[in-house]
């Protein structure tokens, strides 16, 4: 029951954030006629016919800034990732390769039996 909640949960905050601008529109419809009186910043011109769509593209220029934000903040971490996962590599390879050289140059080669090395014999 909880997996299935969370679940549904999960699935319901995806679907919000890429709908930021449907709920903004559908905020501005349903509040429409107060935005019109007491939000717009042409209530004093009635002659421009308003009626709210400035604050209506204030509010998703503001939203698409915050998305903006957002998706330079989530890329800046995932470089910024990426950088430390590399410097950490290339460290990690150096180490390794340096191990492997100094272990290469001190084997022997082995002494192997001949009579490994022959046709087989027809029976």
């Amino acid at each position: 029951m909880f997996k299935r909640f969370l679940a549904l949960l999960l699935t319901v905050l995806i679907i919000s954030a890429n709908f930021t601008r449907l709920f903004i529109y559908a905020g501005y419809e349903v509040n429409q006629k107060y935005i019109a009186e007491k939000l717009c910043e042409n209530r004093n011109k009635p002659w421009l016919n308003c009626h709210g769509r400035c604050y209506l593209m204030k509010k998703i220029k503001q939203a698409e800034d915050k998305e903006r934000s957002t998706e330079r903040q989530i890329q800046k971490s995932l470089f910024q990732d990426a950088v430390t996962t590399a410097a950490f590599s290339l460290k990690f390879h150096a180490v390794l390769l340096q191990q492997i050289s100094s272990n290469y140059a001190s084997m022997q080669p082995q002494q192997v039996s001949p009579s490994l090395f022959h046709p087989p014999q027809a029976a």
